[in-house]
Formats: structure tokens, C-alpha cells, sequence
């Protein structure tokens, strides 16, 4: 299942997201995978979460970075949740299409039993149709 956490810049997208994997991690079995542009919001995770920092690799497109998340899924068999914030930034997405991106990662979810939450800078107007029910908010 892919669920979409969208809105504009500055919206408090970040807030919902880190909310709902600090609640996730409460009653999960499986392990939980946070990515972000940054380490910035280390100190609001859980500790049982893994963040990852996906500045630190070198991906230069949005294929490279469904690589990337084949690659956390391949080496951890436990793996249960992926939190995507900043997505269109980290998936090397800004001013592209995520329409197939978006189709990747529901194939992958539904291939391994994966839930990915995502937080998008777009307002639910801009989100393609075929995800409009994705959207778990829109701020």
C-alpha cells in the first residue's frame, strides 16, 4: 500500500509523518525505515526506527532511487514500513512526473508486503489521478 501525506511547502507534512511512525512503531512487528534528505529529525524518531539519510548516496534519478529502495528491501527480510519524507527531493523527483515512481513503489509494496508512507510537496489538485486515493492527508 502506498499512502500520500501531500500539501504545499511549510504545511506540516514532516510533523504528520514523524506522528504516524512514532505511532506505527508502537504496535509493529516488522522493522520501520525512515528516509530523508537529512539527519535533521533524528532526535524525533523513535530509536527503534532506522533513518536514513539518502544525501549521503549518490542517486542521481528516480530509477537510481528505486534501486535504492530495492536495495533496503533485499537486505532486510523483517522490513515492514517505509517512511518517505521530502520524497520529490530524495527520489530526485522536483519538476518531474511521479506518476511511475509512485506505480513502482505500489507494485514493489504489494511484490514484498511493504507499506510506504510519503510525504509530497504538491497540493491534492496536482497529485495524479490514480493516486487520489492514496492521499491519507492533505494539508
Amino acid at each position: 500500500m502506498v499512502q500520500l501525506i501531500v500539501g504545499n511547502k511549510g504545511k506540516g507534512k514532516t510533523k504528520q509523518l514523524l506522528d504516524k511512525v512514532n505511532g506505527a512503531i508502537k504496535t509493529a512487528d516488522g522493522n520501520i525505515v525512515y528516509l530523508d534528505k537529512s539527519s535533521k529529525h533524528m532526535y524525533e524518531l523513535n530509536n527503534k526506527i532506522r533513518l536514513i539519510d539518502v544525501s549521503g548516496y549518490p542517486l542521481r534519478n528516480s530509477d537510481e532511487f528505486i534501486g535504492f529502495i530495492c536495495g533496503i528491501i533485499s537486505q532486510d527480510h523483517d522490513l515492514e514500513e517505509m517512511y518517505l519524507d521530502s520524497f520529490l527531493k530524495i527520489a530526485k523527483l522536483e519538476d518531474a512526473d511521479i506518476t511511475d515512481t509512485l506505480k513502482q513503489l505500489e507494485q514493489i509494496s504489494r511484490t514484498f508486503g511493504i507499506t510506504f508512507t510519503i510525504s509530497v510537496s504538491m497540493d491534492k489538485e496536482q497529485i495524479p489521478e490514480a493516486f487520489q486515493e492514496s492521499i491519507l492527508i492533505a494539508l
